[in-house]
């Protein structure tokens, strides 16, 4: 499926929007949007809404476009696998995008964040990545091997 799909999930699916990030995929999210904002950023940003909201799907721009996914279990992990499965996601891009922020990280040089991390990261750790815009910093510890342990459990697989 297309490399550049992008969703925006409504204030019900907090927990889905950060592992389909954590997978790698482009997501907007915010907790206090109403439907209609949503709705109007989704269609000018080119975004498939995610929901659970019964009566935004029935809103005319939803229905018409058939721009939306209606997200059937209240568990994280089979909202997960029935995104995966309708729009054909993998996980290659495991842990590109800012947690936070939804941008892709950079690469960074290991000397340029010399006290920005603890020690102990700093003297095992080779490699690097920061967010653009807040400026966190990423990198692959036991956090990581958590989040594969996670998906590995819920047979997360993508084509």
């Amino acid at each position: 499926m297309d490399k550049e799909l992008k969703f925006f999930a409504d204030s019900m699916l907090g927990k889905l929007t950060l592992w389909l990030k954590i997978v790698g995929h482009d997501v907007a999210y915010e907790r206090t949007i109403d439907d209609t904002e949503l709705i109007r950023r989704a269609g000018a940003e080119g975004r498939v809404v995610l929901t659970r909201d019964t009566l935004l799907i029935k809103r005319r721009w939803v229905r018409e476009e058939k721009n939306h996914l209606f997200i059937e279990s209240d568990s994280f992990r089979e909202q997960l696998k029935q995104v995966v499965e309708a729009y054909g996601l993998d996980r290659e891009r495991f842990l590109t995008r800012c947690l936070r922020c939804n941008l892709l990280l950079e690469d960074i040089e290991k000397g340029s964040i010399e006290g920005r991390v603890p020690p102990y990261v700093y003297s095992t750790q080779e490699e690097f990545s920061t967010c653009p815009s807040c400026g966190r910093l990423y990198w692959a510890g036991t956090h990581r091997e958590r989040m594969e342990r996670e998906l590995a459990e819920d047979d997360f697989k993508g084509p």
